[in-house]
């Protein structure tokens, strides 16, 4: 399937198929199939694909009667099978649904929800209650899907916001459909197989490829709650085991939580010979943790050809590439002083090295390696911004002509056009991709460009106290140089006796022996001190701003003299 290629012709004289043609044809092929499956402890809500279609042309109607086509309507639901009938019936009557955290959370997560809210002027609200009201059998209206052609916005998909403030990412109904005929080709995806997920479903990982995907394709999804996950996440591997399915996605943290985490006894008796694919993404991939994952559970019949990493963002309404199915990942080993001069090239003898992660040969997208200021294409293993064209990139950002032209209209030196920029750092090795950072996020010290994911990673790696805590690491400008800060998470029990000033300065020391370059600044701090998003990425720019502003609160901060003159005066006494 290549980038421009047409979607597949749908009913006779629409020449297109959307997603709702799809499901619904999976609907009347085998109504009686599940559909979504969802499970908290012992309680299960089941829909099959019959009840499921039923449902959303429900709401469909009642969302229809009270919004006009192309209004917008938040999906604030709990966990459970309200959220896939509430998304249908948004499709259905032609509005746009723009899925967010369930209300009543976290004091952050409603700041989030109410700037989605005045962002994109949503007209209504669906969450728990009122699906229920909406799915109720109602009069009037057949419940026929709206029409729409493959350049009509199917819904919005706020970005994480990991390096900026979250915006609208138009996903249309044909980069839409174009990314789940990409999955199910690059990974063998079918009607036959069982999914099960814990992820969000606002999401992009969550909805697209745990929810979205199978139901298009004709499959079964296993759903459980994010929370279960978090405080037993041995439960999502049962329920693995449970219902046999052979794929589920999760960011890194989640394998390396299990990995570090999970007991022998816990794991007694557990059966993952069936997990065909653990994809892994959403987030930077350690090595470490694949490696981790795959010898912690080998006893438990998981294979390591299971892990599949992959790259992809919202703005590609999900995947851009992805590992070879059945293959173990290809972790390299790559010369450290290369990558840090802005080439992925082979070691040499002696040389210190980073290992990165694969992510699998392009396939179905054009994908190029591009320097970010001239925008002349990179050659081979030459690391520059990673630019994507074709049928899954998304139309732009909601209201934002400015951005969407900058990013989603990119133009290369030799005048080739409409390329997203991803404002992601990688390069293509034997037609592999590797991604290395972010843009934005580079540090730059003494001419050598730093990644902060690998020092977040040196850094976890000092102290057993770090193991399996987030931590921070950016650059601050101080005069016409940038000064490295890390901020990292641990718990008052485990500073010890020397305490926490000790500590920050010995960690400081041998981070700064282990990178080459001296460290600025280390600031340990509390538990939730270090922010994420929804979808556990490390806000690294937003930790920037807190650090400059005297946050977070510290138990420690161990600065250079220099450092101190740029930040706020609560920050430097």
């Amino acid at each position: 399937m290549c980038a421009a290629e047409q979607v597949r012709s749908g009913p006779a004289g629409t020449g297109f198929r959307s997603f709702v043609d799809g499901f619904r044809a999976r609907a009347g092929e085998e109504p009686e199939r599940v559909a979504v499956r969802f499970r908290t402890g012992e309680r299960e809500e089941v829909l099959t694909y019959g009840e499921l279609e039923a449902a959303a042309r429900a709401v469909g109607r009642w969302v229809g009667g009270r919004c006009a086509p192309g209004e917008r309507v938040l999906l604030s639901c709990s966990p459970g099978t309200g959220f896939a009938t509430a998304f249908l019936g948004c499709l259905y009557a032609g509005v746009l649904p723009v899925p967010v955290p369930a209300r009543g959370t976290y004091a952050r997560q409603e700041t989030r929800i109410t700037g989605i809210a005045a962002d994109c002027g949503a007209r209504l609200v669906l969450d728990d209650e009122v699906i229920e009201t909406a799915r109720m059998p109602v009069t009037g209206g057949d419940g026929t899907p709206a029409a729409v052609e493959p350049r009509t916005v199917a819904f919005l998909q706020y970005t994480s916001g990991s390096t900026g403030d979250p915006k609208g990412v138009m996903v249309s109904h044909g980069a839409l459909v174009h990314n789940i005929r990409l999955l199910a080709r690059n990974q063998g995806w079918h009607s036959g197989m069982t999914w099960c997920s814990w992820l969000p479903a606002h999401h992009d990982m969550g909805l697209i490829a745990m929810l979205l995907a199978p139901l298009y394709l004709g499959g079964t999804v296993v759903l459980m709650s994010p929370t279960d996950f978090l405080k037993r996440p041995v439960s999502w591997l049962r329920l693995i085991d449970r219902y046999g399915a052979e794929v589920s996605c999760a960011p890194d943290f989640a394998y390396d939580l299990c990995a570090r985490k999970l007991t022998e006894e816990q794991t007694a008796g557990l059966d993952l010979s069936r997990w065909r694919q653990a994809l892994d993404g959403a987030e930077p991939i350690d090595p470490a943790t694949l490696a981790r994952f795959a010898e912690r559970f080998q006893s438990a019949g998981f294979r390591r050809e299971a892990l599949t990493p992959g790259y992809g963002l919202a703005e590609a309404t999900l995947c851009v590439s992805s590992a070879a199915v059945d293959e173990p990942p290809d972790v390299r080993l790559f010369d450290a002083a290369g990558l840090a001069g802005g080439v992925l090239r082979p070691p040499g003898p002696d040389a210190a090295t980073v290992s990165l992660v694969g992510c699998g040969a392009p396939r179905g997208l054009d994908v190029r390696i591009v320097d970010p200021v001239s925008g002349r294409e990179r050659p081979q293993g030459a690391i520059g911004e990673v630019w994507v064209r074709g049928g899954s990139v998304a139309l732009g950002y909601w209201r934002r002509p400015e951005e969407t032209a900058r990013v989603f209209e990119a133009v290369t030196a030799a005048g080739e056009g409409g390329f997203l920029r991803t404002g992601d750092l990688g390069a293509l090795v034997d037609g592999q991709l590797f991604v290395t950072g972010r843009l934005k996020e580079m540090i730059s010290v003494r001419g050598r460009n730093l990644y902060p994911q690998d020092i977040e990673r040196e850094l976890r790696s000092l102290e057993p106290a770090f193991h399996g805590l987030p931590g921070a690491a950016f650059g601050v400008p101080v005069g016409a140089r940038e000064e490295i800060v890390v901020v990292q998470e641990v718990r008052a029990r485990d500073l010890g006796d020397e305490g926490p000033e000790a500590l920050a300065r010995r960690v400081r020391a041998a981070l700064s022996a282990r990178l080459g370059v001296r460290v600025g600044g280390v600031v340990l701090v509390r538990l939730g001190q270090v922010r994420r998003t929804t979808s556990g990425k490390v806000q690294r720019a937003l930790m920037r701003t807190l650090f400059r502003a005297g946050a977070p609160d510290a138990f420690h901060a161990v600065l250079d003299p220099e450092l101190r003159t740029v930040l706020a005066p609560a920050r430097q006494r």
